[in-house]
């Protein structure tokens, strides 16, 4: 009797004292302006760094309008799936900023700046934790209205942040932009192709691949884009490359453009499904594909799965999967910008 009080005594001192939310690693950022694109001189930039459920610290460049009154509605983006904040996402959180958003640019757990062991992996709960935990952060800035928080989500982050908008009542609106399902892609390959033998002959590989790495220590990368580029290359593969492996795109902390995932890092999405519940979602969400992009059924049957009269698709004419990372002259910040607006009132 006397041990079983003793022990419900530590539990509630346990619990009273709550589990510290702080004791994440310092992460090392890099202060100079390593970005694909250039630094506007209309908005302010520093970085900044937020912590997720996991205690995963998260790195973050943060990008300010220089002008403003008031509190700022505000904006997290992260993708594309193997990117980093320098690319892509960063360019979009810039141009929001321009239109007067305070927008941060977060590195995944596990990749770029981010914090997380091991390195290289992803995973469908943590990685939509992230945008859960961007939106913990930016709730809490002085300069913020907590009220009119959005979040947008490039190519396999697209996903992730539907997903995250299902399960996070306090994003006002989504923007998935030449977004991929991953969970589809990893368990059924590109165009549904994929059949149950195949799946089966996949997953017993990534297992056999567990126990090498379990016996050498360390996991093996899977390789990025492929380089260098075969000439029968399919045209998807050849826009990866003209992106991740040129000096349009390439950063050397971008997974994609280096030595890619762990054979094993996105295992995981096989068998979790990460749009179970995309038709709850009750705020706004803005899909964007182009037409000629390779990708466009994930965005065309995901918009099938919404309910309400602010869900919008729209299709941009000839664009290709990676013309919606980084051409300005294609991305529709006009209407992305509209979109959020009107869903944030």
């Amino acid at each position: 009797m006397i041990k079983k009080l003793i022990l419900c005594i530590i539990f509630i001192m346990f619990i009273s004292k709550g589990v510290n939310m702080s004791e994440a690693k310092s992460l090392k950022l890099e202060k100079s302006w390593d970005k694909t694109f250039e630094k506007s001189d209309m908005v302010e930039h520093k970085k900044v760094t937020f912590h997720n459920r996991y205690s995963i610290e998260l790195a973050a460049d943060m990008y300010i309008p220089k002008e403003y009154k008031g509190k700022l509605p505000a904006i997290a983006v992260s993708g594309p799936f193997g990117a980093v904040k320098e690319q892509a996402s960063g360019l979009y959180a810039q141009e929001m900023a321009k239109r007067g958003f305070l927008t941060i640019a977060f590195d995944p757990s596990f990749t770029g700046e981010s914090g997380g062991q091991p390195r290289y992996v992803a995973s469908p709960d943590i990685n939509t934790e992230d945008y859960l935990a961007a939106v913990d952060f930016l709730s809490v800035q002085e300069n913020v209205d907590p009220d009119k928080i959005s979040i947008i989500g490039i190519c396999g982050f697209g996903g992730m942040a539907i997903n995250a908008a299902a399960l996070d009542t306090r994003i006002k609106a989504t923007v998935a932009s030449t977004m991929y399902d991953m969970s589809r892609v990893s368990a059924y390959g590109y165009f549904d192709k994929t059949d149950e033998n195949q799946r089966y002959e996949m997953k017993k590989s990534l297992n056999a691949q567990r126990i090498e790495d379990y016996k050498n220590g360390f996991y093996k990368r899977g390789g990025g884009v492929v380089d260098p580029l075969p000439k029968d290359a399919p045209f998807f593969v050849a826009d990866y490359y003209d992106y991740y492996k040129t000096k349009r795109g390439y950063h050397p902390r971008s997974l994609n453009s280096n030595e890619g995932w762990n054979v094993t890092g996105c295992m995981s999405f096989i068998n979790q499904p990460i749009l179970e519940f995309a038709p709850e979602i009750k705020s706004a969400v803005l899909l964007i594909h182009g037409s000629k992009a390779h990708s466009k059924y994930f965005s065309e049957d995901t918009f099938k799965k919404l309910r309400g009269d602010n869900k919008e698709l729209v299709i941009i004419k000839d664009a290709v999967h990676t013309d919606l990372y980084d051409k300005k002259d294609v991305i529709p910040f006009d209407k992305i910008e509209a979109f959020i607006r009107e869903n944030i009132k």
